[in-house]
């Protein structure tokens, strides 16, 4: 997930020092170092107001200066100012955003929401300024540089689709609609954040099928009781392993009740301001307005693009499903459906028994710091660069950060915020603080996690966590590479919002190639994950994918459907319930209210297609180095070069073409959705064939 940043006009969504690892572990040099003493930043709530005051107010009056001023128009003269003005509001509004979900001061991060608000409210006024509006459309840009003009036009663009061309009434009730709908943005994510469930366990055999080091570090209290919480560390084993099917069952309705009823009221109010919004700006709904800039075009290109998805994943849930139930029938000869809280645990129990892949043996080859050391390696490899310690203060001790070198010289730096606390953004997504912008400053991002470790102990990671660990730090590599543009608005990860999962859905693959797995996953006793195991693991990677496409497209109608419509025709959860029968392998939970923790509806609202539109492009482009190497450097070089380092000066469609020498296609991804599960030649034998 790469996070939405509110910063005005911008498209984002928001190893020098190595240490020689053993021969036997089939590692390189590329090895990160052992981390320094860490600097925690002493910072008071009162000093972060004043700083975000004074920034703020900079802003503001390099904004009010240029309204008034009536030179004549130059690049120079407007362009340069606005690049100006756009990167004290992208720092500014970065910041805030990043403190208001990480910062364990609690105080620091209200005054980050308060921030956060008085950047937003600010872009907002630019973004209906007829000065500025005015200016731009005389300027003449015909004798600069392709991206220059591209700017030009996509500033225009943005100003019109903002309401700038709007009467004065309609304009002041834009302004007003969007600083209520940061607050209501702000309310919604916090609600899910704060709302930590527990679930009591009466006694250590109710963890029974957990693997050991879960159980350890869940021991009985002075009252006798095993808690567990709904964050992921604690939800996910529990749901994939535990034996006790009332209990599985208990905690997701627990876990997927989060931020109810809280935020029923406050989606409502979401989802009525934007449709207010929308029809100000001349649209039919808001689904409508966010999708025009995108890729796909219109909410009905997105809702045939989903349709088009089901119809080919159809055929493979209803196999994968088919297996399900039938394992699930020799636990209970009773089951007619699979219940969406055994999904993860019948799972776990095909694969170890079709495929002898046991998914608690493979975690002992995946700690937290071996997997970092491991991805880092692998990025290093690729893309020619190291990653050495940069000594700097972070704001929690487990907080770790690095540098990105190139060529001896500094072209990126990031924060790795990993681990669970108390307060801290629940899911996984990286966080832009500072995008690129040569002749100002090098890219700043900080990738935010929930892994465990973090607290003295190993840390074991499940492969789908290393995988998910990949995947965000795909973003975060995109925006260290695509940060040195000279327009703020077209660098870093500027790409069109559905094209922005792709590259890191990409870079997911890797995750499952034998070379690069034993570099970095070995287990306590040095030993490499061996060949059998990768081979196990991959032969039962395309089990379940029909009916993981099926899931997420649930998800994309839920997002799209609250959206393309009067909020006052229909109600949140029937039309779920709606949704999820007509999309989803799996019935409603009684209990639920998921769309109360479904954090997208609020940061991509409508689009929520887009991470299954990225993967058909992740596919393709993916199959170049399915031709040519997957560990390649030549092509990895020329994908960097292509796709990452442009960022947004140019389409999305085009960098693609680029890279492959013909334009995207479906292909690649049906391939993939309809590969047929091979059989084990042990289970052959074991059914007597």
């Amino acid at each position: 997930m790469k996070s939405e940043t509110l910063t005005f006009l911008l498209a984002s969504i928001a190893c020098v020092a190595c240490a020689q690892q053993d021969d036997a572990t089939g590692n390189t040099e590329m090895t990160v170092t052992e981390s320094k003493a860490k600097q925690v930043e002493q910072l008071a709530a009162a000093d972060f107001r004043q700083t975000c005051e004074d920034s703020l107010a900079e802003a503001r009056g390099l904004f009010e200066q240029m309204e008034q001023s009536h030179d004549t128009k130059s690049v120079e003269s407007l362009l340069v100012p606005l690049n100006d003005l756009f990167v004290k509001l992208d720092l500014g509004a970065n910041k805030s955003s990043l403190y208001a979900v990480v910062h364990p001061d609690e105080e620091i991060r209200t005054a980050a929401e308060e921030c956060e608000q008085g950047f937003s409210k600010l872009g907002t006024d630019i973004s209906v300024s007829r000065p500025l509006y005015e200016a731009l459309g005389k300027l003449d840009v015909g004798n600069e540089d392709d991206v220059t003009r591209r700017w030009k036009e996509k500033l225009l663009r943005d100003f019109r689709r903002a309401g700038v061309d709007k009467d004065e009434q309609t304009r002041a009730r834009i302004i007003t609609l969007q600083e209520e709908l940061v607050e209501l943005g702000q309310t919604f994510d916090r609600n899910i954040r704060e709302d930590v469930r527990t679930l009591a366990l009466d006694s250590i055999d109710e963890l029974d099928g957990l693997p050991d080091d879960y159980v350890e570090a869940h021991q009985p209290g002075d009252d006798g009781k095993i808690r567990l919480t709904t964050d992921y560390p604690d939800y996910i084993p529990f749901a994939r392993y535990a034996h006790k099917d009332a209990r599985r069952k208990e905690f997701a309705i627990m876990f997927r009740d989060r931020g109810y009823p809280a935020n029923k009221g406050v989606l409502n109010e979401i989802l009525a301001k934007r449709f207010e919004l929308a029809q100000l700006l001349g649209y039919d709904n808001y689904a409508d307005y966010i999708t025009e800039d995108k890729m796909v075009k219109s909410a009905d290109n997105a809702q045939a693009f989903m349709e088009k998805i089901v119809t080919a994943a159809r055929p493979r849930s209803d196999q994968d499903y088919a297996m399900l139930l039938e394992r699930l029938r020799k636990i209970d000869p009773d089951a007619t459906r699979v219940g969406s809280w055994q999904s993860s645990y019948v799972s776990d129990i095909v694969r170890r028994e079709y495929f002898e892949l046991d998914s608690k043996a493979i975690r002992e080859y995946f700690a937290y710091d071996r997997v970092r050391d491991g991805i880092f390696d692998l990025v290093a490899s690729l893309f020619d660069v190291t990653i050495q310690d940069w000594n700097t203060p972070v704001w929690h001790e487990s907080v770790e950060a690095y540098e990105l070198v190139e060529n001896g010289e500094v072209i990126g730096r990031f924060f790795l915020d990993m681990h669970p606390r108390d307060g801290k953004f629940k899911h996984a997504a990286e966080f832009s603080i500072m995008t690129g912008v040569e002749g100002y400053h090098l890219p700043l991002s900080a990738l935010v996690c929930n892994f465990p470790g973090g607290d003295g102990t190993e840390g074991l990671m499940g492969h789908g966590q290393v995988e998910t660990f990949l995947h965000e730090f795909g973003h975060l590599i995109h925006d260290m590479f695509a940060g040195s543009q000279k327009w703020v608005g077209v660098s870093g990860i500027s790409t069109e919002w559905d094209f922005v999962e792709a590259p890191s859905q990409m870079l997911e693959e890797w995750i499952w190639d034998k070379e690069t797995l034993q570099r970095f996953a070995v287990n306590e006793e040095g030993q490499v994950i061996p060949d059998e195991l990768v081979e196990k693991m991959n032969a039962a990677r395309d089990f379940g994918r029909g009916i993981g496409a099926l899931q997420q497209m649930f998800y994309a109608s839920v997002s799209l459907n609250y959206y393309n419509r009067d909020p006052a025709t229909f109600e949140l959860l029937p039309m779920l319930q709606a949704l999820q029968e007509k999309y989803s392998p799996y019935e409603f939970l009684e209990g639920t209210h998921m769309f109360a923790n479904f954090g997208h509806l609020f940061g991509y609202s409508a689009i929520y297609y887009t991470y299954m539109w990225s993967q058909v492009i992740a596919l393709d482009m993916f199959s170049r180095f399915e031709e040519e190497g997957i560990r390649n450097t030549n092509t990895a070089m020329s994908y960097r070069e292509k796709v990452l380092s442009p960022g947004g000066s140019r389409d999305a469609a085009d960098l693609v073409e680029d890279f492959l020498g013909r334009p995207y296609g479906f292909e690649a991804f049906a391939k993939r959705l309809n590969q047929d599960i091979e059989e084990p030649a042990s289970a052959a034998a074991a059914a007597g064939n």
